[in-house]
C-alpha cells in the first residue's frame, strides 16, 4: 500500500480532532496519515485513531526515529513512500534529533510540495490536544467535544463491580479503562456502545465516596439492561450532569441517582 501513497500528513494526531481533520483535507486521493507515536497519546491512543478516518494510517514509534537527522528522515520517507509528492504538517511541526528541525528544513530538503497548515481555532480557542485535555479534566465536556468535533469516547473491559448497584440502586456496567484520559470525577449523560450498538446511558467516573471509596467507571443503560457482555465497551460523553459528592445514606444516594437518570433522559429527549 505504501507504494501507492502520493501525499502524507505527519504528526502525533492524538484526539484526531477538528484541527487534525483540517490537515487531512490537504491530502490527495492517495493520501495517508503518518503518526509519530510518542507513547503519551490518551485521547485516541494507539489504533483507536482509525475510528475517525477512512485514510490509511502508518505508525512510527518516536524512539525509533528521533535520532535521525533531517536528511535521513526525508530519505526514510522517500524509501517507504516512493511516489511521495506532498507532505502536510502543522505550523509547529518539528522532527529529528532533539526535535531541532522545523518546517523550513522540511521545505529545504523535500523536493515535492510541503503544505504547512496555520494554527486552527474554534470560537477563538486554539485547537490543540493539550487544550482539549484540560477541558476534559475540568469536566467541560461540551467544549471539549466542540474542539474534537465529535463526542469524547473511552473504551474498556467489563469488570466485576462491588455488587451494590443492582441490589441497592440501579444496575451498572463497571469498566476497567487504562489507556484513555478520564474526564473529571462526575456524572455524565452518555451513550454506551456494546457490540456496535449504541445505548443512551448515564455514567459515573470517580471515587465511590458514599460506599467503598474505591475509584470506578460505571455506566447505566437508560432503557435496557445487558448482563452478558463479551466485548470491549465504549462510552461517549455528551454533558456533565453534576460533580461527584458524598451522601449521608444509601437512600439519599439512590434518590440522587434516579434524578441523574431523569436528567440524562431529558437531555437525550431534547
Amino acid at each position: 500500500m505504501k507504494n501507492n501513497i502520493t501525499s502524507i500528513a505527519i504528526g502525533g494526531f492524538d484526539g484526531m480532532h477538528r484541527a487534525h481533520q483540517g490537515l487531512f483535507k490537504n491530502l490527495d486521493e492517495n493520501g495517508a496519515i503518518v503518526v509519530i507515536e510518542t507513547g503519551y497519546a490518551n485521547l485516541s491512543p494507539k489504533e483507536y485513531r482509525e475510528d475517525y478516518t477512512s485514510l490509511p494510517i502508518f505508525y512510527y514509534p518516536l524512539e525509533e526515529i528521533k535520532h535521525l537527522h533531517a536528511d535521513e528522515f526525508i530519505a526514510l520517507l522517500m524509501k517507504q513512500y516512493p511516489k511521495l509528492k506532498k507532505i502536510v504538517v502543522g505550523y509547529d511541526f518539528h522532527f529529528g534529533t532533539k526535535a531541532k528541525y522545523s518546517t523550513d528544513d522540511l521545505k529545504r530538503l523535500f523536493s515535492g510540495d510541503v503544505t504547512v497548515v496555520d494554527e486552527i481555532t474554534y470560537k477563538d480557542i486554539a485547537i490543540h490536544s493539550r487544550i482539549i485535555r484540560e477541558f476534559l479534566k475540568n469536566g467541560d465536556i461540551k467544549l471539549a467535544n466542540e474542539l474534537l468535533n465529535k463526542p469524547y469516547k473511552i473504551q474498556g473491559n467489563k469488570i466485576q463491580g462491588q455488587g451494590l448497584g443492582k441490589k441497592e440502586f440501579v444496575p451498572t456496567i463497571n469498566l476497567d479503562v487504562s489507556e484513555f484520559l478520564l474526564p473529571k470525577e462526575a456524572i455524565y449523560s452518555t451513550k454506551t456502545i456494546i457490540d456496535g450498538k449504541s445505548y443512551e446511558s448515564v455514567s459515573f467516573i470517580g471515587h465511590r465516596v458514599t460506599t467503598d471509596g474505591n475509584f470506578a467507571v460505571e455506566t447505566h443503560l437508560l432503557n435496557t439492561d445487558i448482563s452478558s457482555i463479551n466485548s470491549k465497551v465504549s462510552i461517549e460523553f455528551y454533558e456533565r450532569i453534576r460533580d461527584n459528592k458524598k451522601f449521608e445514606s444509601f437512600k439519599d444516594l439512590k434518590i440522587q441517582i434516579l434524578d441523574d437518570i431523569q436528567k440524562a433522559k431529558l437531555y437525550f429527549k431534547k
